[in-house]
């Protein structure tokens, strides 16, 4: 019996949808994968509760994700939501948007949680030599988990480092200055150092929108592929001229490129940053890039539950 699942991540700065139909004969076909951008944690960080203006995108992007789950005879869905969730004082407003509009609850996973679906949806689709190091950069925080043989779980963390966060918290000026630049490097690093994670792996692999821009932007697409992203190997170098240019621009002369859209481009800058200081502990100082995440492993937990 055939069986439709709907997942729907909503972050800091992203809002993903992914439909997976498990046929009769036990194959898996991707319905539709998509993201928006509506950067839900605008101000979180200064104010610790969600902007009127992130709630008003953040649910037309959820409402164009309820008509496309309607059209596709989706059995169940599931509404993950992580760091920008967790500790807002006016989430009930965002929880009640959501369940009127999808049917279903807010899930807020624990970070445990997210280091599981998280390492599992990325493994289905990248062979890395063991230990790795799989990185999540988002917008609130940055989750470090490194996997074992077995796909044992050998650490995991959760940092208070995030696109949108490192943004608003020290890059003010357009194009940040020396001091921001400095600033913000430090606390990056300072997070780093003290996650009590072990950077000596055989191999890294890093997801979500930082990590898949700075790849297209190295393929020097115009269009974006994600095949063509999947599994792009990023050196040091590389990321750190993207880093250097687009500290070095205004939001609006980043958002030039087709592949970098205002929401994005104003953060990209912070989110580079963030990906050029775990690269840089990385002993082979390169990065595999994975579209495959935490979308992924909720999708096919969901599937085998069944």
């Amino acid at each position: 019996m055939s069986r439709t699942v709907a997942v729907v991540d909503c972050g800091t700065n992203s809002v993903r949808l992914l439909v997976l139909r498990r046929l009769d004969d036990g194959t898996v076909e991707e319905l539709t994968r998509q993201t928006r951008l509506a950067r839900l944690g605008q101000g979180v960080d200064a104010t610790g509760e969600f902007h009127p203006d992130a709630l008003e995108r953040t649910f037309a992007v959820v409402d164009e994700y309820a008509a496309l789950i309607a059209g596709l005879g989706v059995d169940e869905v599931r509404f993950v939501a992580t760091s920008a969730a967790r500790d807002v004082s006016n989430r009930d407003v965002f929880f009640d948007g959501v369940r009127k509009r999808l049917g279903v609850g807010v899930d807020v996973i624990s970070g445990d949680e997210e280091a599981r679906l998280s390492s599992a949806g990325v493994l289905s689709g990248v062979e890395s030599p063991r230990p790795t190091l799989i990185f999540d950069i988002g917008g609130g925080s940055t989750e470090l988990v490194v996997v074992g043989e077995g796909e044992a779980i050998v650490s995991a963390v959760s940092l208070n480092i995030g696109a949108v966060r490192i943004k608003e918290r020290f890059l003010l000026t357009e194009p940040p200055t020396a001091e921001e630049r400095e600033a913000a490097r430090g606390f990056i690093d300072a997070q780093l150092d003290g996650s009590g994670t072990d950077f000596a792996v055989a191999s890294a692999i890093g997801v979500a929108g930082t990590v898949t821009s700075v790849a297209a932007d190295f393929l020097g697409l115009q269009q974006y592929s994600r095949d063509a992203v999947h599994r792009t190997v990023l050196t040091t170098g590389a990321i750190d001229a993207a880093n250097r240019r687009w500290l070095g621009q205004t939001t609006d002369e980043i958002a030039k490129h087709p592949l970098l859209p205002p929401l994005r481009a104003a953060v990209i800058g912070a989110g580079s940053m963030i990906l050029a200081e775990i690269a840089r502990r990385v002993p082979s100082g390169a990065i595999i890039v994975s579209e495959t995440d935490i979308l992924d492993g909720i999708a096919h937990e969901l599937l085998d539950r069944s």
